[in-house]
């Protein structure tokens, strides 16, 4: 076939929000694109996840890709307000250190946003089941793939014309192209759970916890003790997320995870713990919870390139973040959208150039980013950093509370030239 006329390829690796992302952006610049994915199906979309919160850029850009566009605002709620609390556990008082009235984000459960995502796409897209095993480039205009079907136990080899690694923070492509680029494990974990209080939305734990924090619908709030700090933030379809962030050694985890298998004597314990730090209603929905989990946070320092000829990195495998700028989702998102413009700008006879803009966009914002997101962190769990005292909620300073909103992010607001 003429190479002028032919669509060029993309095989993208990792089927979650990143891949799933990088395949809408890839289409709508008229490419193939064929995602593999390991997980053996689609999620569920189970009780049990994460929430997320979607800026306003991040809103658009799924909107386009959707079919039905209004679909996002029916399965999200909006975080209209970023408010930081101070708790006092000893006098059960609660005080306000920052709130931003103006935050426009719209809290999504992982898996609500995923599911649209996945159904917008064509049939076919998506190779669930094929388990991602290495790639070659014999040249900078193509690169095989492999991978093994995880039903039949086969290998199966797939060509194409670009390799997008969406694989994650252990992303096994990262590590072959920068194996001295480690994970940095941050000195905390998350407890992390949704209550799925649908069949009982008028309980005590929910009217106690409503009463607590009375803008829940349409409020993220971040509950800051000494040394700790916690979220909580409904979700659409009467669901209650909520995360417990703890100072701790570095846990023993499975091989490319960063949850840990716990227990039912680890949570007892997590209870129990909580109860000496967080108000009774909050230990109350975290008792609720079922299937409550261990989330260690790590990051990375930021890398010098995210491309090699064909080969782009985006999502976490291009940058791992703490997520205390909300930023995971929403860079991955913007990274899909950036290299799609990229690619339509430049056309498939100009594949080196897409690529060499999309990282001159995309590697500055990312690094700093993450650097702030690890800053913040550090901030919210009273840890030491280069240039300050802990931070500590009981005696902070007005300009330094206002620190903590999530609006100082570099380039927070910022839209990219290339999608205006």
């Amino acid at each position: 076939m003429d190479e002028t006329k032919r669509k060029a390829k993309a095989v993208v690796v990792g089927g979650s929000i990143a891949g799933i992302s990088c395949a809408h952006a890839l289409i709508a610049a008229g490419w193939d694109v064929v995602v593999l994915e390991k997980a053996r199906s689609p999620s569920t979309g189970n009780a049990t996840g994460a929430g997320l919160g979607i800026n306003p850029l991040s809103q658009k850009l799924i909107q386009s890709w959707l079919n039905q566009p209004q679909a996002l605002e029916l399965n999200t709620l909006p975080l209209t307000i970023d408010h930081d609390l101070a708790t006092d556990w000893d006098k059960k008082t609660t005080r306000t250190l920052t709130r931003d009235e103006n935050f426009n984000f719209r809290a999504a459960h992982w898996a609500d946003l995923h599911r649209l995502l996945y159904n917008a796409l064509p049939k076919g897209v998506v190779l669930w089941g094929h388990f991602y095993l290495s790639f070659c480039a014999s040249d900078a205009k193509s690169v095989k793939v492999s991978a093994k079907v995880l039903e039949s136990g086969d290998t199966i080899d797939i060509e194409g014309d670009l390799l997008v690694a969406a694989d994650g923070c252990h992303s096994s492509i990262r590590k072959t192209l920068l194996p001295d680029l480690k994970l940095r494990y941050s000195g905390y974990c998350a407890w992390r759970g949704v209550l799925d209080f649908s069949e009982n939305e008028n309980s005590e734990t929910i009217l106690q916890l409503k009463k607590a924090f009375p803008e829940l619908g349409k409020c993220n709030y971040f509950i800051l003790g000494v040394g700790t700090h916690s979220i909580v933030h409904e979700l659409c379809n009467k669901r209650m997320n909520w995360v417990w962030f703890v100072n701790q050694p570095e846990p023993d985890l499975e091989e490319n995870s960063v949850t840990k298998k716990v227990s039912r004597d680890m949570i007892e314990e997590m209870y129990e713990a909580a109860e000496k730090v967080w108000f009774s209603e909050f230990v109350k929905l975290m008792r609720e919870t079922k299937e409550p989990f261990l989330n260690a946070i790590y990051d990375s320092e930021p890398p010098e390139q995210v491309v090699w000829d064909n080969v782009v990195l985006i999502g976490d495998a291009a940058h791992p973040v703490s997520p205390h700028g909300a930023r995971s989702t929403n860079m991955s998102i913007l990274d899909a959208a950036v290299l799609g413009k990229c690619l339509e700008k430049w056309g498939f006879e100009n594949l080196n150039s897409a690529l060499e803009e999309y990282q001159s966009i995309r590697l500055p914002v990312n690094a700093e980013q993450v650097l702030f997101s690890r800053r913040l962190g550090r901030m919210k769990q009273g840890l030491v950093l280069p240039d300050r005292e802990p931070f500590d909620p009981r005696t902070a300073s007005e300009e330094d509370c206002v620190k903590l909103q999530l609006r100082n992010i570099p380039f927070f607001s910022e839209i990219p030239s290339i999608l205006m």
